[in-house]
């Protein structure tokens, strides 16, 4: 049985769900983080247990086919990446295999899987970034957190965010000094700056700034202002309130600062209003061929009704509405409600109502009204559906369901319980929205039996 401190020769034969190496010795799992897929390693072990062990690779005696040199240099400190050191080809490879067995191990199905979409950009890719502020020992810090704590690593330049973040994070510490403002703590609850967090409309290059913080008012609004002022696209500050002694990044009130509150951005021809609340697919170009694929699966026709569960500010429907009879959208924030709504009028839709309330107590309300939509779009949070919602949509009756995913344990969970409930999953297609983390998006269509 392996010890602590053990050292030895392993190969890394397959990664674990979080995108870490895995390795055998003596019939034992050995996890080993960065590493590659057919690297052979010095592996010194950190942790044993009954079975399994952690270890940590302290030498690449024989380096993976796959293997690259990260281009971050926090890389191997900061926990955003898993694959900074493989392949990009590599990297699909594993994600396309993750979906497969997840369907196979945790749904017992076997559907047809389409070959994996790869993101159009694998760097500078992401629209969006929660930036954690720190002081520690008199050292400021803005960045991300290290791998499995709340130790913030100077983020520097990060490769999947725009470059025009990286010059508003400089112009906060500057802003921070000069002007004496406190950084919150989170162990004691004071100090005023929290996060920082930043959206880019892709499409049309506009900036919001939102500066997350422990009090109602946000000093030296000028100063920072005028330094903004010089980052090409940016249009509005917002100041968000969370006094809340939590780890959730938002509070629920925002201020406006400067500007609107809001950005605009355009997805697969539909125009989005973006609030700091709003929900929006973190990767725009890479949204726009999941969202095809969605509507390729949905079929939409201008006799057919379409309900959008768990809709948010109404992006996949409001993609399909010139399409379809009518759509109908369901999320339980009321802000994100709203938006849709909003979204809705700026784009000249009128065939398109939204609900608030949660997914499973409108869906039972609207099979009671009578409503029967020919197809329905599922993309619920990281969790999954629940079991009573499940139900309700089967009991709806549609002729299709659309499941979006990004968790392929829970996708697959959810299929198996649709099959029991009458609908056959009849493709899955992966669509990698996140490169370089082990995250995976997928859209699955399931058809009524015996269609």
């Amino acid at each position: 049985m392996v010890q602590k401190n053990d050292e030895f020769k392993l190969k890394i034969t397959g990664y674990t769900s979080e995108g870490g190496g895995v390795g055998k010795f003596d019939g034992q799992a050995i996890f080993v983080e960065n590493t590659a897929v057919g690297d052979e390693v010095l592996c010194h072990v950190i942790k044993a247990k009954k079975t399994y062990a952690v270890g940590k690779a302290i030498k690449i005696i024989k380096p993976s086919k796959d293997r690259i040199e990260p281009q971050c240099d926090a890389f191997r400190s900061c926990g955003g990446c898993s694959f900074g050191h493989i392949k990009y080809e590599a990297e699909l490879e594993y994600k396309a295999q993750k979906v497969k067995d997840a369907f196979e191990r945790i749904g017992g199905l076997s559907p047809e899987f389409k070959p994996i979409v790869a993101s159009p950009e694998t760097a500078r890719y992401r629209n969006k970034a929660q930036y954690p502020v720190r002081r520690e020992n008199g050292i400021l810090s803005i960045g991300f957190y290290a791998k499995k704590s709340h130790r913030v690593i100077d983020g520097g330049d990060c490769l999947l965010q725009p470059e025009e973040f990286t010059e508003i994070i400089d112009i906060f510490k500057a802003w921070i000094n000069e002007n004496s403002i406190t950084v919150y703590n989170e162990e004691i609850g004071i100090g005023l700056l929290r996060h920082i967090y930043l959206r880019k409309a892709f499409a049309t290059g506009e900036i919001m700034v939102c500066a997350v913080i422990n009090g109602t008012t946000l000093p030296h609004c000028d100063s920072l202002l005028e330094k903004l002022s010089s980052v090409d696209g940016f249009k509005t500050l917002v100041a968000n309130i969370n006094r809340e002694k939590t780890n959730v990044v938002l509070g629920e009130k925002c201020i406006n600062i400067y500007g609107d509150g809001y950005i605009t951005d355009i997805l697969c021809g539909v125009k989005i209003k973006l609030s700091p609340l709003s929900f929006y697919q973190v990767n725009r170009n890479g949204a726009e061929l999941l969202y095809k694929k969605a509507a390729e699966y949905a079929a939409p026709t201008t006799e057919q009704t379409i309900l959008d569960l768990y809709c948010g500010t109404g992006t996949i429907g409001l993609s399909m509405a010139n399409s379809v009879k009518e759509l109908i959208g369901v999320e339980i924030i009321p802000e994100a409600i709203e938006d849709a709504r909003v979204n809705a009028q700026l784009n000249n839709i009128t065939n398109a109502r939204f609900i608030c309330g949660d997914a499973s107590v409108a869906a039972e309300e609207l099979k009671n009204e009578g409503i029967k939509p020919d197809t329905v779009i599922l993309d619920p949070p990281r969790k999954g559906c629940a079991e009573e919602l499940l139900k309700t949509v089967s009991q709806i009756n549609p002729q299709k369901i659309v499941y979006v995913s990004c968790d392929p344990a829970t996708l697959a969970r959810d299929c198996a319980r649709l099959l029991d409930l009458g609908y056959k999953v009849k493709e899955v297609t992966p669509v990698d929205m996140f490169p370089r983390t082990h995250h995976v998006e997928s859209v699955a269509l399931l058809d009524k039996k015996g269609i």
